[in-house]
């Protein structure tokens, strides 16, 4: 034969190595990839929680009362696509929490922030603590 002739291409033993190495890669990416977009929707609840702690603070600058009649906090709760705001409170004191929407990621997840700046973590994977927003996987703060 001559070499004009010749057939040129991939054996099937090179295709699979790189099939493997492919899904060798992939096995590791993904995992890391949605934890970090797992976390941007953590953080993007806290400032939230953030944003809304200013705004009370303001409400009571104005009103005197952190609440606006009976238990209703006075400031609207925005509306998040992974997260449920919400706040509890009364004239002197309050309680706002992001809670994970169920049939996300993020479910499960809770943060809350209280009228003291204080930080809690009362539910997801990642772990609970009575003194911070836990935002890793491992326990740490965020």
């Amino acid at each position: 034969m001559n070499r004009s002739s010749r057939t040129r291409g991939f054996t099937l033993i090179e295709l699979m190595i790189t099939v493997a190495i492919i899904g060798i890669l992939a096995s590791i990416a993904l995992p890391a990839y949605s934890d970090y977009v797992r976390r941007s929707k953590i953080s993007e609840a806290t400032s939230v929680l953030s944003d809304l702690r200013v705004r009370m603070e303001q409400f009571y600058q104005d009103n005197r009362s952190y609440v606006s009649s009976g238990t209703t906090c006075g400031v609207a709760m925005p509306t998040q696509q992974f997260f449920t705001m919400s706040c509890t409170g009364t004239a002197t004191t309050y309680t706002l929490t992001a809670t994970g929407k169920s049939g996300t990621d993020m479910n499960g997840f809770v943060y809350t922030l209280d009228q003291q700046n204080t930080r809690k973590t009362t539910g997801g994977t990642y772990g609970t603590s009575t003194t911070c927003w836990i935002g890793k996987k491992g326990g740490a703060c965020l």
